[in-house]
């Protein structure tokens, strides 16, 4: 689980380009945007906080979801393992597992919860984080309702796309010789 927590907070603080059928649209506030990979989509909002923090929450088409919180000031180390708090206007999430996460100049973590959190978080006014009695940020989540729709519509663009491509099958030629190589080198399949 570590692991997966990791390599998600990198896709989701790293660059989100829109993937190819679904163009980032913008819900009040909110910034829906279709992962690179096409399995997943993400709801980001920034907010004018002392080092800027950045709210993602990701939501993959088999239903798990992530949410990473980032800020400038922040020391936290990428792979620390911490507990957090997390209560939301209607329910709570005490003493959570969380993952230290850097993405463009920005420390903070990424945790993951149950299937039924993108409805809570898309019900809910605000999100509190705490460390302990140690507060760590209080976001408002207005309009976190629409945003988290367009979310699933995302992630439902997502579902379909694959079954689409489904009757396609790699043929063996299609595979470089060298997948990790520089795009330049890759393009010899010999």
């Amino acid at each position: 689980m570590f692991l997966t927590l990791v390599c998600a907070a990198s896709l989701a603080a790293g660059g989100h380009a829109a993937a190819r059928d679904y163009a980032s649209r913008d819900v009040g506030d909110w910034t829906v945007t279709a992962s690179k990979d096409g399995k997943d989509c993400f709801l980001t909002r920034e907010y004018e906080r002392n080092g800027g923090t950045t709210l993602l929450l990701g939501l993959d088409i088999d239903g798990t979801n992530r949410l990473s919180v980032l800020n400038a000031n922040w020391s936290i180390k990428p792979k620390d393992q911490l507990k957090l708090n997390f209560r939301l206007s209607n329910s709570s999430y005490p003493a959570h597992f969380a993952v230290g996460i850097a993405s463009e100049g920005k420390q903070g973590f990424v945790t993951s919860f149950g299937a039924k959190f993108p409805s809570y978080f898309a019900a809910s006014k605000s999100l509190h984080i705490s460390r302990g009695d140690v507060p760590v940020e209080r976001l408002s989540l207005d309009g976190g309702d629409a945003a988290v729709t367009e979310l699933r519509n995302c992630v439902d663009n997502r579902r379909e796309e694959p079954a689409a491509s489904a009757g396609k099958k790699a043929r063996p030629g299609d595979i470089p010789r060298d997948p990790f190589a520089p795009a330049r080198a890759r393009e010899s399949k010999k």
